[in-house]
């Protein structure tokens, strides 16, 4: 058995922890790389998302200035903005998008989204104590609606 230094480490001990230390280190460097691509990808869809929100953002403005007869200074007023930022985020809105986007606001305001009533939630009510321990099966579920949990 051969041996280096007073420590007495074998060669091939040296050679299994040298080999340990380089798996652990492409591993490392693995793992970076994977970082660095999920990190990108997440910067483009958050720049992507972004941008979607600076183009609804400018139509919202020109929608609104169009319905307030693009009367800027009581829009800025009631937003609580410049009139001058209004007006420029509004100025690239072609007048015939502000007309579609003021048209599906006018399509929402027609027909509202049904919204539940909150009796109908199961954690409103409080469970009966010998539920309390047992976990409703599906035929069980007071709603017809089998619990995701």
């Amino acid at each position: 058995m051969t041996t280096t230094g007073t420590t007495g480490v074998s060669a091939a001990e040296l050679r299994r922890r040298i080999r340990a230390i380089e798996a652990l280190q492409a591993k490392t460097r693995e793992l970076a790389a994977g970082n660095v691509l999920t990190t990108q990808e997440a910067a483009v869809k958050a720049a992507v998302a972004k941008e979607e929100a600076d183009v609804a953002a400018r139509e919202a403005a020109a929608a609104a200035l169009r319905l307030f007869g693009n009367d800027a200074e009581l829009v800025a007023e009631l937003l609580g903005v410049p009139a001058e930022e209004l007006e420029r985020e509004a100025k690239p809105v072609t007048a015939a998008r502000a007309k579609e986007v003021i048209e599906s606001l006018r399509a929402r305001a027609e027909h509202p989204r049904a919204r539940r009533s909150p009796t109908a939630r199961p954690a409103a009510t409080p469970p009966a104590a010998p539920m309390a321990t047992a976990r409703p099966t599906v035929a069980e579920s007071d709603d017809g609606r089998a619990d995701a949990a």
